[in-house]
């Protein structure tokens, strides 16, 4: 009798008990960072990985958008700029889908290796917009922007949150020091997404992958022109451009993720 007792009366507690373990355990698992601290060799889940990429190139195209509109509205208004700007491009060597459409229809690692290359491509172009925005008599800009030293491994996933609050702040610097925020920006998150789309490559390809070279720029002596107008079409242009890569790499990605991650199920 007492043994039948303790069982009608200690079953159900140990199941509380053993459901409110697993529970905890679960929430301590789901609390620890992707790759702990100091942990040596750790491989991101592809499809964090993946995330952090569609992040990040989301938010450089807007940050792109909202510096070429600043740049447009303050120096190159009834300048007919953007007459000269098409296909004046760095990067046009490069064979790009046009649309999602084209991108779908690109075997995968293709197209993971175009989106690294046209990173790559960019390296060049962003450090020298920072360096000659800096130099420009119109835009003196001393204060750098704080920059990040985190990489694309370890930091936390940018949040949507965060991203439109940063938006929101570059976006209230109706100022010449916006752009150069916003340049400052840019480059870094660039070098971030690099790295991230380096270790995709890495997990989808196994390591293996083209070393095709980035498409050269040669854009360094327009923007350092005396000539007012020559040096100004030379920074709308790069920043044109810039805009339109960054739409396509964050429309590539997409399409990466959807196919990689989902099986084209999303």
């Amino acid at each position: 009798m007492d043994n039948k007792g303790l069982s009608l009366t200690g079953g159900p507690f140990l199941l509380v008990l053993v459901l409110v373990s697993s529970l905890l355990l679960c929430k301590n698992v789901a609390s620890m960072p992707t790759c702990p601290s100091g942990a040596v060799n750790c491989e991101v889940p592809l499809g964090d990985l993946f995330d952090r990429a569609v992040i990040l190139s989301h938010y450089i195209h807007n940050l792109s958008s909202e510096m070429f509109r600043e740049f447009d509205r303050q120096y190159a208004q009834d300048r007919g700029f953007i007459t000269k700007a098409i296909n004046g491009c760095h990067t046009s060597s490069i064979p790009t889908p046009e649309d999602k459409e084209q991108a779908q229809k690109m075997h995968h690692e293709d197209l993971l290796n175009l989106v690294l290359r046209v990173l790559r491509s960019w390296n060049e172009p962003l450090y020298h917009l920072v360096t000659e925005v800096r130099a420009i008599q119109e835009a003196p800009g001393t204060q750098e922007a704080p920059g990040t030293q985190e990489t694309f491994a370890t930091q936390e996933a940018l949040s949507t949150q965060e991203a439109l609050s940063t938006q929101q702040t570059l976006g209230a610097q109706e100022t010449p020091d916006g752009i150069l925020s916003r340049a400052i920006e840019i480059e870094d998150r660039n070098k971030q997404l690099l790295e991230g789309m380096e270790k995709i490559i890495n997990q989808v390809q196994h390591g293996v992958r083209r070393n095709e070279a980035p498409s050269p720029w040669l854009g360094l002596p327009s923007l350092q022109e005396a000539d007012e107008d020559i040096r100004l079409f030379a920074f709308y242009e790069l920043i044109h451009c810039l805009r339109r890569d960054s739409h396509k790499i964050d429309n590539y990605l997409k399409v990466l993720k959807c196919r990689i991650i989902y099986d084209s199920n999303c």
